[in-house]
């Protein structure tokens, strides 16, 4: 067996894994978006839904966000780590904005998270109740609230709205923030008629369109998420494009997550709910309660939920998923297939960060860590690799002697597997064994919040960002900007020389065709990755480096007479 095709058909098929749907899917999705919508939407009309009805309604003009908002009155949010409003028109979360995170590097413009649903790239949050056939009133997206009092919202201090519909019943929110990013509504309703009244409560997400920064690699899940009876479930934006998606549960959650926001609501606790995943004009994500809340007369009633509008910090997240008791609300962050390996990655690479102070040593000083770890498995694969290529002139010696009696040939070939001790399959073994250690250090960075924005040395001042610098303008001292495609820097040079170099150390295909195709390998990865955020980069580099050095002494080290 000729391990170096080995090597081959594993490096090809991870290139292939990753990115496949970075290059392939994307596009093809997108040309088939505008058939598998009008589908969808031929199946919402003739859909016959007896569940109670929500907020359907859609605005098909457009406003700015400064106009829209300034167009209602509103409640101010405020806290250490968030900033918005809420409007009084419908009571929704539409005004939100990430205190701790600008949208740039060097700007000074938080993250806005939330707009208002007149807005092109409207994303907010309703809360409240609906009725079978729409035969009570209700609050709806243009109710105007009136406001009790206090009109900030902040850790401290509640906010209070209500409104009377004019039948005896009388809605109240009582909505509450903490210090970071949940909040708690409190739902009550009044009735003051003579009769019991059935309500359903329910909340809502609604986002007019896919966002434009969606990333499509398969690695990283972005789009609908939730929780349902303690399992997992991930749908993206094409899914639901594609049909709608209801599930019943008894606990759990549900909400849209971005790579490095998220925005989630979680029903009351024990109660049956049914979850909708849906488009129809704009992309929905809700639950209502199956069971009506039942209101007697001369009562008063009430219901909760809780919104999170985050940043993925785990810490936050962990944080809420234990104080909140809410099954898997960790999961709200992709930590991927590896998961009992990638988490605790993310937690050594924070401490590691909060030593140095720097993300990027951080990055170095794990790679190096790991590579400690498994030092006994890679030097048995390198004295392997060695061997073999100690052994490539007596192999293609026997080819070229044996070159008719491919029976011969082989019999030659294992007689000189035994002699040496060889096994030509042992290199392979320990790498595959080591693969999942290292795809799960490369979802940790992929997935990271905490490596946005953080700067390396030199050029690199964000490293969850593609090397600034470029070979085509001789990395910058041309006054010339290139196209994108054209950004290739220099790390992902350093990264491909290294594997290039590691290439050379390894045993050389028999094949001359094989060999070309190899050789090219490493100026095929340098390109693809190039566009990679440059910790990544880092990442790939360090580790080829220490690679290198380790499998050269084992090669020097290493000594096999054939003669």
């Amino acid at each position: 067996m000729d391990n170096k095709n080995v090597f081959i058909a594993i490096a090809l098929s991870m290139s292939v894994l990753l990115f496949w749907g970075a290059f392939f899917e994307t596009p093809r999705q997108d040309k088939d978006k505008n058939f598998v919508q009008e589908k969808s939407e031929t199946k919402f009309k003739s859909s016959t839904d007896i569940t109670p009805t929500l907020n359907e309604q859609v605005k098909s003009k457009f406003t700015s966000r400064k106009d829209s908002i300034a167009q209602v009155g509103r409640i101010t949010i405020n806290n250490k780590k968030v900033n918005g409003s809420i409007s009084l028109r419908g009571g929704i979360f539409d005004d939100l904005s990430f205190k701790n995170y600008m949208q740039e590097l060097d700007s000074k413009e938080e993250v806005v998270f939330l707009n208002p649903k007149e807005t092109e790239d409207g994303f907010y949050i309703e809360t409240g109740w609906t009725s079978v056939g729409n035969k009570i009133k209700v609050p709806t997206l243009d109710t105007v609230w009136s406001v009790k009092g206090n009109r900030n919202l902040d850790e401290k201090t509640p906010v209070v709205l209500e409104w009377n519909n004019g039948q005896g019943l009388i809605f109240k929110k009582i909505i509450k923030l903490d210090e970071k990013y949940l909040f708690k509504i409190k739902q009550e309703i009044k009735n003051n008629t003579n009769k019991t009244v059935e309500l359903y409560p329910y909340a809502q997400i609604t986002r007019n369109k896919k966002p434009d920064d969606v990333q499509g690699f398969y690695i990283l899940h972005e789009g609908f998420i939730g929780v349902f009876d303690d399992e997992l479930k991930e749908d993206s934006y094409e899914d639901v494009v594609e049909k709608k998606i209801s599930r019943e549960s008894d606990s759990g959650w549900l909400g849209i997550t971005d790579k490095y926001w998220v925005t989630a609501i979680v029903p009351p606790k024990n109660e049956n709910f049914k979850s909708t995943f849906l488009f129809k004009d704009v992309f929905k994500a809700n639950y209502i309660l199956n069971n009506p809340v039942k209101i007697k007369a001369a009562s008063t009633s009430d219901n909760e939920v809780k919104l999170f509008v985050a940043a993925k910090e785990v810490e936050t997240i962990d944080g809420y998923a234990e104080s909140e008791k809410i099954e898997k609300f960790d999961l709200v962050i992709d930590w991927g297939w590896f998961y009992f390996f990638t988490k605790p990655l993310f937690f050594v690479i924070d401490y590691l960060f909060k030593l140095s102070g720097n993300f990027g040593i951080a990055i170095v000083l794990i790679t190096l860590a790991i590579r400690i770890i498994f030092f006994p498995l890679a030097n048995y694969s390198f004295r392997s690799m060695a061997k073999m290529k100690a052994l490539q002139p007596e192999m293609v010696r026997l080819k070229e002697l044996h070159k008719e009696d491919k029976v011969k040939l082989q019999q030659e070939m294992m007689a000189l597997y035994r002699k040496e001790k060889v096994n030509p399959a042992s290199g392979c073994l320990p790498i595959l064994i080591q693969i999942p250690f290292f795809f799960a250090i490369y979802k940790m960075l992929f997935i990271s919040l905490e490596m946005r924005h953080q700067p390396f040395f030199g050029w690199i001042q964000d490293l969850s960002a593609k090397d600034p610098t470029t070979i085509f303008n001789l990395f910058g001292l041309i006054p010339w900007d290139p196209p994108g495609f054209l950004i290739i820097g220099i790390w992902p040079i350093l990264m491909g020389l290294t594997m290039f170099a590691q290439q050379k150390l390894n045993p050389a295909p028999a094949d001359p065709i094989q060999a070309k195709i190899f050789m090219f390998f490493p100026l095929f990865l340098t390109i693809i990755l190039a566009p990679f955020p440059s910790g990544l980069v880092v990442y790939w580099t360090v580790n080829n480096i220490l690679t290198i050095a380790q499998q050269w002494v084992i090669m020097k080290k290493t000594k096999i007479k054939t003669n």
